[in-house]
Parts: structure tokens; sequence; C-alpha cells
């Protein structure tokens, strides 16, 4: 272990369009699973941020919410938007994450323009999803992009199979200013328990209903108890927007939402060792989009201008 002196602090922002792999490249990053991963996009709605340590650094990513162009009347969209370039804005280094396996999109040319304007003190390229792709247009995609933007370091990377991670890691250790560790060497995240059991939850909801389920769903958690033995009892509520998602969620006889309740319960239970009783409810709420309280526990802003 090196002494303060020796070591190394700092953030880095992972940035791209929706489903570009953000949150599967810092899980891994990680070495555990800190942010919710799923096939529809937009999926991550807060800042996550999650822990690392490599060699004699302590670094801190930021996997923010895909950056797109929001709908002017969506207050969800703008804050998910804005939570993700503040998240930019307050990172000595930006990962800036391309699914190499898809043409290049209009927000990737958005997400470029805007880095031109913000001029982020260290930017990566990184190329993902590299096993679905051949090696000449791997090379063809790192020169075109890098004619875009004058990035530091460009990877290639497999986040899923992991591939690639180390260099990259390594490379961003090395990257970090030299100052002291800000959180204890066991942390992995600083995300709330109560906000990552609910965000568990989410995961499952849009894993076993990936093409029913609409967007506009929440779920928090109203009740929290951790016994003497352990043991944690949860209670949560899954808030959807119309009668009909409801009956989607709960399924023929409640054999829906057992089975998600049963999935979260599972990884909860195995990601803090302890047996977690989950107890969920689903209810509808119309115009929950509309009411500030419900952006509280990912710390988003309704009113968000739109960056």
């Amino acid at each position: 272990m090196s002494d303060d002196n020796n070591k190394r602090f700092g953030f880095v922002a992972v940035a791209g369009a929706p489903n570009a792999g953000k949150s599967t490249l810092m899980n891994a990053l990680v070495g555990e699973k800190v942010s919710i991963v799923s096939p529809k996009v937009q999926t991550t709605r807060t800042r996550v941020l999650g822990i690392a340590l490599h060699e004699n650094a302590q670094i801190v990513f930021v996997d923010t919410p895909g950056i797109f162009q929001p709908s002017k009347k969506n207050n969800l969209e703008k804050a998910i938007v804005s939570a993700a370039w503040e998240g930019v804005y307050d990172a000595e280094t930006l990962v800036f994450v391309v699914d190499i396996s898809k043409k290049s999109d209009k927000s990737d040319q958005h997400i470029i323009e805007r880095l031109k304007e913000i001029k982020p003190n260290k930017t990566v390229l990184v190329l993902n999803k590299i096993d679905k792709v051949s090696r000449e247009k791997l090379i063809e995609a790192a020169a075109h992009y890098n004619t875009l933007y004058d990035f530091d370091a460009t990877f290639m990377i497999s986040a899923l199979k992991k591939n690639g991670i180390k260099d990259l890691l390594s490379f961003l250790a090395d990257s970090m200013p030299e100052d002291i560790w800000h959180y204890p060497e066991d942390h992995i995240t600083d995300m709330p328990m109560r906000l990552m059991a609910a965000e568990v939850t989410r995961e499952k909801l849009f894993l076993k209903l990936y093409q029913e389920l609409p967007y506009h769903l929440t779920v928090e958690t109203d009740e929290w108890e951790q016994f003497d033995n352990g043991d944690i009892k949860l209670s949560q509520t899954i808030y959807v927007t119309r009668d009909t998602h409801k009956k989607i969620i709960l399924g023929k006889g409640g054999s829906m939402i057992r089975q998600i309740g049963q999935a979260a319960r599972n990884e909860l239970s195995k990601s803090w060792d302890v047996p977690v009783h989950l107890k969920t409810f689903v209810k509808v709420r119309e115009n929950w989009l509309d009411d500030d309280e419900r952006y509280a526990p990912w710390g988003l802003d309704p009113k968000a201008p739109i960056q």
C-alpha cells in the first residue's frame, strides 16, 4: 500500500449515446455491478458513481445517462440529459463510448460538437463492442473519430467480454492527479442502498418485459429495515401511468410480479451477502412524470434547461 504522498484520485465521466455500453463498461472497470444494464436505451437515469482502485489510484467513475436530444415537453428526458452533461462538466477525464457495431448517429455528432465547446481536460475515445466488427472497420472508425475530435487516446474494447479493460484502467489511473483517496478502500459506489435496491428492481422489469414495458415507470423503496441477524426487509412501489401497464407488470394471477421480485431479491442478496426479503406493489399514478418528488431519489431536476 502506497502512502498518501504517492496516491492519485480523480473523477472520470463515462458518456456516450444511449445504449453504447456505458453501464456495462463501468461495471467492468469497477469490478462489481453498480449500474443497471438493459437492452433498452436510456435505462440509466441518474449519475451513478462507481469507485475503482488500481495500483495507487482511486478512480470515481460517473456513469452518465445516455446523451440524446430531449423532447421539450418531456421533463424526464430533459432532466436525464441535464444530469448527463453535469457529469461531463465535473470530471477531470471524459471517456466517450461509441458502439462501433452501429453506424455513427446524430447523438455521437451532437456529443462531439459539445466536447469542442466544453474542452475537457482529457478525453478518451473508447470503441466498444469490437467483437462484432472486423479489424478493418475498427481502424477506419478510429481514424474517422480522431479527425472529428483531438482525443488524447483511443481504446478498442469489448465491455461485455472485458477485453481491453485492464489497459484502459491503467491509462486512466496514470491520468489521475496526485491526491489522497476520498473514499474508504472497500467502497465501490456512493449510491444509497435504497436507490440501488430500486434500480435493481427497475432493471428486472426491463429485462422481463423487454417488448411490452413502457419507459414511463419508476420504482421507489418505501420501507427499509435491517434485523439483528443481518437480514434486510424491503418494501417497494412500482409507479406506472396507466392501468394497462399495471396489468402487464402483475401478470396472470400475479405471476410476473413474483418473477420480477424473486430476480431482484436474488441479486440483492448476492450483492449484499445477506438474506433480502422484498415486497413489491404496483400503483397507477397518471401524472407522476409531473411530480417533482418522484425525481428526488435520482437527484434529477425536472425543470432542468435543455442542454
